[in-house]
């Protein structure tokens, strides 16, 4: 019945131009009536309704729900144009000082470092860290708002479209910070996209990395390890003196998930432990190149 109704309340929008939140009352009852939910969806960011612009394709295509307000959107600032091979930095931004062929100069430094060299393939963004953007970041990253995981939930998919990969890995949190914020965030991007994390990383220590200079965070001790894994019924035989083991990521492809590249140590620190355990890649998605 709430199939017919949606398709008639479509159909009479595209038609007759009647305001959908207007139409969706008169459906759409109050929940507490007859058990049936109003069609609306409301921006995750400035909780503004959000009206669906409807077309003939939408008779007869399922409905997504919208996360999103057209406002917000416009100020999400996709990266176009040329930009960094390894880092993702708009090379527009930079004076042609800091250019060397298709790479900025913090990676073409990173690069020449024989300890760093090659261990992080490439990241990808999917927005710039702009002020709007930044904001949201603090609200679910520092004050606990989980839902907005969803905000990039269909653009992580959609770069992850055509990418061949063994396992999808988040930055981990210190257990400190973990029970601060009560969430992985980069985590919980990738459970609400209903794709499965491998955590298969832990940090060392609770330092905050924002807190730290570029220089600093570039000259840090390595933060990240292996998570041990409990060893298999089957292994048990073999393995006398411990119940845990690394987990085998020999020849992998991996790709790291986290919230910010700023100057690339996090993610670096993270790929060097994975490469030298034998991963065969590691890239990395982030949500914003700052």
């Amino acid at each position: 019945m709430s199939f017919v109704l949606s398709r008639i309340y479509i159909v009479w929008s595209v038609f007759c131009g009647v305001h959908l939140s207007d139409l969706s009352i008169r459906l759409f009852p109050h929940p507490t009536k007859k058990g049936l939910t109003p069609m609306r969806d409301y921006c995750l960011i400035c909780f503004t309704e959000i009206i669906p612009q409807m077309g003939w394709n939408d008779l007869i295509a399922v409905v997504k729900k919208q996360t999103i307000c057209p406002a917000c959107k416009a100020k999400l600032e996709e990266i176009k144009g040329e930009t960094c091979s390894i880092c993702d930095r708009p090379l527009e931004q930079l004076d042609a000082r800091f250019i060397q062929g298709d790479r900025c100069y913090d990676c073409v430094r990173w690069e020449e470092d024989s300890l760093w060299q090659g261990c992080l393939t490439k990241n990808h963004s999917l927005y710039l860290y702009n002020e709007f953007l930044q904001e949201v970041i603090s609200r679910y990253k520092f004050r606990g708002d989980y839902i907005l995981a969803n905000l990039f939930t269909e653009r992580l998919l959609q770069k992850l479209t055509g990418e061949t990969y063994d396992s999808l890995v988040p930055i981990p949190l210190s257990p400190e910070r973990l029970q601060e914020r009560g969430f992985n965030q980069a985590e919980a991007i990738i459970r609400e996209a209903s794709l499965n994390p491998a955590n298969i990383l832990t940090r060392i220590h609770g330092e905050k990395q924002s807190k730290k200079s570029r220089n600093e965070r570039i000259h840090a001790n390595q933060v990240f390890q292996l998570a041990e894994q409990p060893i298999l019924p089957e292994q048990t035989a073999k393995q006398t003196s411990h119940s845990l083991q690394p987990p085998s990521i020999k020849g992998q492809r991996i790709i790291l998930i986290d919230d910010v590249y700023t100057t690339g140590s996090t993610l670096r620190h993270a790929a060097k432990v994975l490469t030298s355990f034998g991963a065969a890649s590691v890239t990395a998605i982030t949500i914003a190149r700052g």
